[in-house]
């Protein structure tokens, strides 16, 4: 022992002296002598603690402990747990406890606490949470050393608050992460990662225990409640996670908590619902009613609780009514500003519904929101009550998915809430699309009798299908079945009696029913059976007798329907049979119309009380009650019947919907109205008329007058009685046909109807405005003569209208505008029907006041018209057009009278009347335009006068701008301006705007609103006639040409403007002589011009240019026509005013003339006009027409003049006359050319000297001359004069390639050279072969090459080849004519291509030949 305690003290000497190998030496030598030595293994532990040997260090500490129950082992375990840190904590815990524990034994109480806090601490500042958390349960009362620390360490409610809020935290953070870490994973979906993930930590969380355990330890209430709370939701939670077969062991558990909070009355709403929600009742009456009443009472906010609280104050409710102390408005309640409630932020405030709306919006609000299976029992039970099918269909259908949904959520089975589910879905499909949804339905009844085999509900349902089927005899069948089971079933019983009503069998019907009304009384049935019942034996009693006395006598059925409203004063079905009464045989309408209203207010499902209520306000014209009634009708789902039913759909509410709509003027709504009626009742005649009137309104023309016409084929198989008036279909159809451009289908129609009913003051209008359109559209077309009689036709009819229509705004305007289409076309003034004017503007008694309107500016009256006399023919067409300018002008002003009270119309009339004054202005010589007229200042007036009746109006500002455009430019640019703010999308504002700047020179400007005119209006020519006028000015002619052109094509036949711009830029483009130019595109401004003549024909200047089109398309005769015309107007005028500018257009004309009498062949008048020009045109000093103008006219006198002579044979004096022009005109190649041609004719040989020589002139000044050249080649072979034709073949080859030849040219140098190798000595059938061949190398492209190798060679391919060249060298895309096309079809020797020939050019003989060379052979 000595030894031992002296190995005992070295070892503890080397410790202080810190030598730590020496120590452990000693102590393992020790140990061998002594293993079970307490003292030696805490020595060797602390010896390699020092020496950092952890393991051995714990192992040398725990051998100790084996040993001796000592504190200082313990305590070093701990230091060696403290230096090892977090991983140790478990140990550590350990270790603690058991020093603790020594400490409690020994009593040393202090050190226990210490050991326990040192732990805890160093747990809470190393460790994790979850470490923590099981440091913490050493001081639990679960703990061994709790005993001995109780009021030492805190209480165990703060114990497990700390442990509770660490693990709600973790957890939530654990699910979060499992979630985000999963959900990452192939095929993963979030539901079933977030269900998986909950269930793996839920199920193994300790909160349930914890939250159990401070429920019990805790001292304050609200604590208790609180973890309470959180322990009913995380039970709640856990069952929804937990596994199918584990569910209902925690379905108790989360019942029994949910059922203890109720009982204690914690408002815990997860608790309430439960309790309420998983009560499955077979009735809705065994719910406890006081129970529902506190859920109500603690959450007014909650969605059951709207339809809780809709349902129990309903008379459909099982439970008392709650009676409430003196209910005071909600507003008040809210106004109360005094409140607790109020100052401390508000209360919920409970919210009790006092009408069947306010009841009905707030259950409805409710149910949208919420998940409830009692909310929707309560909800299904209502819209049945109501009879809301639709809606109770997409509402149970909702409640099944929901209680399925719950029963896999929870596990908790609900048989009789899915058996009322099924009840409620299966009675709404009885009724809902009938007959289409009665399979399911009767599915869903089978279903619910196999479970209960007397449910009265599901009885009745299958009965209800027989009866919608119209089945009555299975239904009955049925019935009694069912009664057999159940005889005292009444309400089965009532059914029963009804089905035999509906059989027509009212007797027996009468007397089931009367056999249950004693029972009924007794057994205190619903009121509602009852008064069903009360109801159905008057219908019974109604049809038994149809006599009028017998239904007017109040003793009978009458007394019965009153008994049903007494029963159940809400009762609608009653309502409509005492309308029916009250009207039909009491006389009441006042009572009629209150029962049909209030019956319709009650059930939308009553149609005839609809039907009669609608007609009744129909007949008052309040349009707007019949679209409710209509529309809570159509709402009801009763008018369209489903498929496969046997009930025929109701039209009326939809087409009365589609009259209401059309009378709003919304024509979209109304044509769906209408539509909707048709396909349930096709035949239905009004509707096709509203459908086509609603089209006809909304612009769908095509639409609308395939309406009318079914309307129509209805007619005529109907009785019109039955229809009505039919006329207005007719109407209606000239209508859309004048929409349409059909004018003359709208005149006959509206003829057919003026005849039958002369009185409607509407059509006749219609008729002038219909007339007068077509004419202004005949115009536009070019059908001048149509649109004059048109005019002439409105004005006749206008003398045959009722005085009524002739003191309205549009009559007085039909009238102007027929008036103002004489003005429009000039050369039929002579038809104005001057006593048609006389007799229209004499009508009505108002005198001269009617048309006194400015004029005292323009000095327009009746004067002119009236005015008596015979006219000089050269005046008649002034005085024809100034009397329709006063007509139009009086016409418009008479407008202005009669439409004194109507603003609008005035504005109007004051804008038409502008416009006519302006046309006045311009119809006036072009030397009175150059100020200011009368008229023009009327116009401006008018102008202004419009705009400030109606300032918004962008049109009358654009005039404004148009008529002060010469006047003040400013004025006009702010009226344009001002136009354009109020619609800039009007072309015609940009447009005028563009001439206006062109006017001021400002040509950007004006190009910009051109630019801007045809971006919104493309069509609109004169857009694109002024950017021709822009482009004129920048110098530009070949892009104006275009823009000109283009401008024709887009407009109207009334285009004055374009028709002469067009024609002038044109001709100015021929005179260029371009190389592509034909006959054909001389047609289209030829056309033009002739227009032009018609609408003015005092527009001598562009007569005398179609003129000059007719000389070029060789119309000799028309173009003598119009000169002579026009030369007799110039000498008229020169006569007058001595004009030298008249004088020079005679001159010119008279050249003209003696042209065309040329061409024509009358020589003889041809010399005259052209020695008349020539004296005319003598003098230079006079100064009428310009040097070249001069020159151009003198050669063309003295050429024409020297043909005439030549043709009348008198060669010497036609020579002179060419001689004569050429000294004037310098030689011109062509009339030397001509001089040439002659002198040749004329045989001698001086003359056909001269002819050489003068050739040989113009080739000297002008080498490029081909006719020159070609001449001379000619002149020469004739000669045979080889030297000189050598010289022209050469000259000839360099014409071959020049550019500026033309394709006829080219022809012709061809021609020349196939004379000159057929005709040379030495040339062979081969050499002339070879030319020809030539000819087709160097153009290939042109006919004449291939006819001539065709008639050469004998073979087919080269007569194919000249047609088609023939055909791709005719106009639009070469300048070939008729015959040389006419050539290529008679060169291939066809038959049929002959006849073409023939065809194209039937003066050419080269088809004849061909056709009977064909035919011979």
């Amino acid at each position: 022992m000595a030894s031992i305690k002296a190995s005992l003290k070295a070892i503890n000497d080397a410790i202080r002296q810190q030598k730590w190998d020496n120590a452990l030496d000693q102590a393992e030598n020790l140990i061998a002598k002594d293993p079970k030595n307490y003292q030696a293994h805490v020595f060797k532990a602390f010896v390699l603690d020092k020496k950092n040997q952890l393991d051995l260090a714990e192992a040398a500490y725990r051998t100790a402990t084996e040993f001796r129950p000592e504190p200082q082992a313990w305590q070093g375990l701990i230091k060696l747990y403290e230096k090892q840190g977090p991983k140790a904590i478990p140990k550590y815990q350990h270790a603690a406890l058991k020093l603790a524990e020594i400490f409690r034994d020994a009593n040393e109480m202090y050190k226990c606490q210490d050991v326990v806090d040192k732990f805890i601490d160093f747990a809470r500042a190393r460790g994790d949470r979850a470490q923590y958390v099981q440091a913490l349960h050493l001081i639990l009362p679960n703990s061994p050393i709790y005993p001995a620390l109780g009021g030492r360490v805190p209480h165990p409610a703060k114990t497990y608050d700390t442990i509770a809020q660490i693990l709600e935290i973790d957890e939530k953070k654990r699910i979060n992460t499992l979630i985000g870490e999963r959900r990452t994973r192939l095929g993963a979906k979030i539901s079933e990662v977030t269900l998986e993930v909950n269930r793996e930590v839920l199920c193994q969380s300790k909160l349930g225990d914890i939250y159990e355990q401070l429920a019990l330890w805790t001292y304050d209430d609200d604590v208790r409640r609180q973890y309470e709370e959180k322990l009913l939701q995380f039970r709640y939670d856990r069952l929804l996670v937990t596994p199918p077969p584990e569910k209902a062991a925690e379905l108790q558990v989360v019942q029994k908590l949910a059922n203890g909070m109720v009982i204690i009355k914690h408002p815990f709403k997860l608790a309430w619902d439960i309790a309420i929600e998983w009560q499955d009742h077979k009735e809705i009456k065994d719910w406890d009613f006081n129970l529902l009443n506190e859920y109500c009472s603690f959450f007014p906010d909650s969605d059951l609780y709207r339809v809780l609280v809709g349902f129990m104050t309903s008379d459909l409710s099982p439970f008392p009514k709650k009676t409430t102390e003196t209910p005071a408005p909600a507003q008040a309640l809210e106004e109360d500003d005094e409140s607790e409630d109020d100052e401390e932020g508000g209360a919920p405030t409970s919210v009790v519904p006092y009408t069947d709306e306010d009841r009905l919006l707030m259950m409805t609000e409710g149910i949208s929101t919420t998940n409830s299976l009692l909310a929707h029992r309560l909800m299904g039970e209502y819209y049945q009550h109501l009879e809301e099918h639709e809606s109770n269909v997409e509402l149970m259908r909702k409640a099944m998915k929901i209680m399925v949904a719950e029963t896999e959520k929870t596990g908790k089975v609900f048989p009789n809430a899915n058996q009322s589910f099924m009840l409620y879905l299966g009675t709404a499909l009885v009724f809902y699309q009938s007959p289409r949804n009665h399979g399911e339905a009767k599915f869903l009844f089978d279903k619910v009798l196999e479970i209960d085999p007397t449910s009265t509900p599901a009885m009745i349902g299958v009965g209800l299908i027989y009866e919608e089927e119209e089945e009555f005899d299975q239904a009955i069948d049925f019935l009694e079945r069912a009664l057999k089971r159940d005889s005292s079933n009444l309400r089965v019983r009532a059914e029963v009696g009804w089905l035999f009503a509906l059989k027509c069998d009212y007797a027996r019907g009468k007397t089931e029913l009367e056999s249950l009304l004693p029972l009924m009384a007794r057994t205190s049935v619903s009121k509602d059976l009852l008064a069903q019942t009360q109801y159905r034996l008057g219908c019974c009693i109604w049809n038994l007798d149809p006599s009028k006395a017998s239904r007017k006598s109040r003793s009978g059925a009458y007394a019965r329907f009153l008994d049903a409203l007494k029963s159940n004063f809400s009762y609608a079905p009653a309502y409509s049979s005492l309308g029916i009464y009250y009207a039909d045989y009491a006389k009441d309408r006042g009572r009629a119309r209150r029962c049909f209203l209030k019956a319709v207010e009650l059930s939308s499902a009553e149609i005839e009380s609809a039907e009669r209520l609608a007609r009744s306000f129909a007949d008052d014209g309040d349009w707007d009650r019949v679209e409710l009634v209509a529309q809570r009708v159509v709402d009801s789902g009763r008018v369209r019947p489903p498929p496969g039913s046997k009930k025929k759909g109701i039209s009326w509410p939809l087409s009365a919907l589609g009259v209401a709509e059309l009378n709003k003027q919304d024509y979209a709504k109304a044509i769906v109205s209408f539509q909707q009626a048709l396909r349930i009742a096709p035949e239905d005649y009004h509707s096709w008329v509203g459908l086509g009137e609603s089209y006809h309104n909304s612009g769908r023309y095509i639409a609308a007058t395939k309406a009318i016409q079914n309307a129509q084929r209805l007619e005529e198989g109907a009785d019109n009685k039955k229809l009505g008036d039919t006329w207005f279909t007719k109407y209606m159809l000239a209508n859309v046909k004048r929409e349409l451009g059909e004018f003359d289908e709208a005149i006959s129609l509206y003829h057919e109807v003026i005849s039958n009913r002369p009185e409607e003051e509407g059509v006749a209008i219609a008729m002038m405005q219909t007339m007068v359109e077509s004419a202004f559209d005949c115009v536009e077309k070019g059908f001048f003569g149509k649109s004059v009689e048109l005019a002439s036709g409105t004005l006749s009819f206008a003398l045959t209208v009722l005085s009524n229509v002739a003191n309205t705004f549009n009559f007085w305007k039909a009238v102007g505008d027929s008036c103002s289409i004489f003005s429009s076309i000039q050369s039929h003034t002579h038809d104005f029907p001057t006593e048609k004017i006389r007799k229209l503007l004499d009508l009505g008694a108002e005198g001269e006041s009617a048309y006194s309107t400015l004029k005292d500016v323009d000095g327009v009256g009746k004067e002119v018209i009236f005015a008596e006399g015979i006219f000089p023919d050269d005046e008649q067409l002034g005085v024809d057009l100034t009397r329709s300018l006063h007509a139009t002008i009086l016409a418009h002003k008479r407008a202005i009278y009669v439409s004194t009270n109507d603003t609008h119309a005035q504005s109007v009339a004051y804008y038409n009347l502008g416009w006519a004054e302006n046309k006045a202005h311009l119809c006036l010589p072009s030397e009175l335009r150059l100020q200011s007229s009368r008229y023009q200042k009327a116009a401006v007036r008018c102008f202004k006068r419009a705009i400030e009746l109606e300032a918004g109006n962008p049109e009358f500002w654009n005039s404004l701008g148009v008529v002060t455009s010469e006047i003040n430019p400013s004025v006009a640019q702010h009226a344009f301006v001002r136009s354009l703010f109020l619609n800039e999308r009007s072309a015609h504002a940009w447009t005028n705007l563009g001439a206006l700047a062109l006017l001021q020179n400002d040509l950007q400007l004006a190009n910009e609103a051109f630019t801007r005119a045809q971006s919104n209006d493309p069509d609109y020519a004169h857009s694109w006639l002024g950017q021709g006028f822009v482009a004129l000015l920048y110098g530009d002619p070949k892009e104006a040409r275009g823009l000109f052109t283009h401008a024709m094509d887009i407009s109207e036949s009334s285009s004055l403007l374009t028709r002469r711009q067009y024609s002038t830029s044109l001709f100015d483009h021929i005179l260029t002589n371009p190389p592509n130019l034909n006959v054909v595109s001389l047609i289209h401004p030829l056309f033009a011009l002739t227009q032009l003549q018609r609408l003015n024909p005092q527009d001598l200047a562009y007569q005398h240019l179609s003129t000059l089109y007719r000389e070029r398309t060789n119309d000799s005769l028309g173009a003598i026509d119009t000169l002579e015309k026009s030369c007799e107007q110039l000498e008229v005028n020169y006569e007058a005013t001595e004009s030298t500018e008249s004088l020079a257009r005679f001159a010119l004309a008279k050249t003209d003339l003696a042209r065309s009498y040329l061409s024509a062949g009358e020589y003889t008048r041809a010399t005259d006009c052209g020695e008349t020009a020539l004296q005319l045109s003598s003098d230079e000093s006079t100064g009428e027409l310009t040097a070249e103008q001069r020159k151009k006219a003198r050669l063309s006198a003295h050429l024409t003049v020297g043909l005439a002579q030549y043709f009348s044979g008198k060669i010497e004096t036609a020579v002179s006359y060419f001689e004569a022009a050429l000294d004037e005109s310098n030689g011109n190649p062509d009339a030397v050319c001509v001089l040439a041609q002659m002198l040749w004719a004329t045989g001698t040989d001086e003359a056909r000297e001269r002819a050489r020589t003068v050739l040989f002139d113009v080739i000297e000044r002008d080498p490029g001359h081909v006719q020159s050249v070609l001449l001379l080649g000619i002149i020469a072979l004739l000669d045979e004069d080889e030297e000189s034709l050598d010289a022209v073949i050469s000259e000839l080859q360099t014409l071959r390639t020049n550019d500026k030849v033309t394709d006829a040219e080219h022809s012709l140098i061809g021609e020349v050279f196939h004379a000159v190798a057929t005709l040379s000595e030495n040339c062979t059938e081969s050499d002339v072969l070879t030319q020809v061949q030539n000819d087709v190398m160097l153009y290939p492209h042109l006919p004449h090459g291939w006819s001539k190798l065709a008639e050469l060679s004998g073979e087919e391919y080269p007569a194919d080849m000249a047609l088609k060249v023939a055909l791709k060298a005719i106009p639009p895309w070469g300048e070939l004519g008729a015959v040389d096309l006419a050539d290529a079809y008679a060169g291939t020797g066809k038959v049929a291509d002959a006849q073409t020939a023939i065809f194209v050019a039937p003066w050419s003989s080269s088809g004849w030949a061909s056709l009977n060379s064909g035919i011979t052979s």
